[in-house]
Parts: C-alpha cells; structure tokens; sequence
C-alpha cells in the first residue's frame, strides 16, 4: 500500500495576529474534515503586533504535530521565507498561500483533487479563469493585477492565466528543485517559481479560485512593489 500524502503548508507572516488563528482554524478544519494528513509551518519575520506569540497558541491548541514554528529575526524577503521553511517541510506536497485570508483553504480540496486527477507537478489557483475572481478591490487594483499578468503573459508566455497568483499546490520534490534556480526575493518570486517551472518541462494544471482582499490589516504591495514586479519580468524575459 502507497504511503498517505502529507500537506504541508507555509505561511510567511508579517503582522497577521487578528489573520492567524482564522486561517489556522479554516486549515485545520478543511484538513480533518476531509481526512488528509497535514502540518503548517509559520515563518514570522518578527512582526512587532506579537503575531509570534498568537502562533504559539495556535501550535498549544493544534499540537506541534501540526503547527511548526520557524521565527526569523527581521523581515527578509517574501521569497526567503518559502525557502526557510521548505527545510522543515516533511510532507510530499507543499501548499503555498497567504496568511491574510484573501486565499480561503475552502478551494484546497479541489486543488489536490486536479492533482489527484492529472497527476501533474504543480496546481495554481487562478482568478482569471473558469469561475474565478476577485473581491474587496477597486477598480484601480483589479487593473493594476490585470494588466500585470497581461505584460507577464506577454513578454514571458508561460501559458498560466495568472502568473502573478500566490496561492499553489506543489509536488515538494519539484518546489525544492525550482526553488533551487529562484533568484527573486520578493513579489517577483511567484511569478519566478512558475516562470522556471514551465521553462523545466513541468507539467501545470490550473484550478479557479476566488480571492478576498484581506480581513485585517494593510496590503503590503506599493508603488515600489509595482516597479519591482516590472523589473522582475524584464529580468526574466532576459534569462530564462
């Protein structure tokens, strides 16, 4: 008999304390209820709102079994934390979302179905395809996304409907030798990952899903952010 699947979860946090227990409570329920193994592994980057110390609650609550603690000692970098906490991961697929609750753990059984189903390396939820979308932005927001997968699409065709989307479900074999070719750090990192997967020979599949601006807190993407995406997919274009 096959051994069961193990889904392992990293949530990078910064400043997520009134997000953190709901996305762990909706992991949790989601895993059990549908009887799959699982673990969560929490990298805070030393958020000052005493997200830490929310965590180790959840961890007392939910048994160290499932919620694994990977603190660092300031914040360095949205891609690093994927890295820091894929060394303790020890299940054989790696889920990666944001802690914020704008992707709902409700969409995770059909993404592990799609993989179930096609057997491929990687599943991405995409809000720009089949029964998809976006609340909670304006109309600003929802363009600036729009036309940023579109200049992506265009300029480096890797064939996904939204390349920008940071909510996926990878085989962890594939996440670390991926991972292992990654340059970006920060909110080019994603579209990075996906970029250099295709340009792998990985095989992708797609799964709608609908993303909520956050509950709690302040987006962290900015003007800055924007100039470093664009920079992103020109370096992109150039090497891969």
């Amino acid at each position: 008999m096959a051994p069961k699947d193990k889904y392992t979860v990293i949530l990078p946090t910064y400043n997520e304390r009134r997000n953190l227990p709901i996305i762990i409570w909706l992991l949790n329920h989601t895993f059990t209820e549908n009887d799959l193994d699982y673990e969560i592994i929490v990298v805070d980057d030393a958020s000052p709102d005493g997200t830490l110390e929310v965590a180790e609650q959840m961890q007392k609550l939910y048994n160290p079994k499932h919620i694994l603690l990977r603190p660092r000692p300031g914040k360095l970098g949205l891609g690093t934390a994927y890295v820091h906490g894929l060394k303790s991961a020890t299940g054989n697929f790696v889920i990666i979302m944001d802690a914020d609750f704008s992707h709902h753990p409700k969409f995770l059984p059909a993404m592990i179905a799609t993989q179930n189903r096609t057997r491929c390396d990687i599943v991405t939820g995409t809000r720009y395809a089949g029964d998809g979308g976006v609340y909670g932005w304006d109309l600003k927001r929802k363009l600036v996304s729009r036309g940023a997968n579109l200049v992506a699409d265009t300029v480096l065709r890797p064939g996904v409907s939204d390349l920008t989307g940071s909510f996926r479900l990878y085989k962890k074999s594939v996440l670390e030798k991926v991972m292992g070719e990654t340059e970006s750090k920060g909110y080019t990192f994603q579209m990075e990952l996906m970029t250099r997967a295709v340009g792998m020979g990985y095989r992708v599949e797609e799964c709608p899903i609908s993303f909520v601006d956050r509950v709690y807190g302040e987006s962290k993407l900015g003007g800055e952010e924007i100039v470093e995406y664009l920079k992103g997919v020109l370096s992109l274009w150039l090497k891969v």
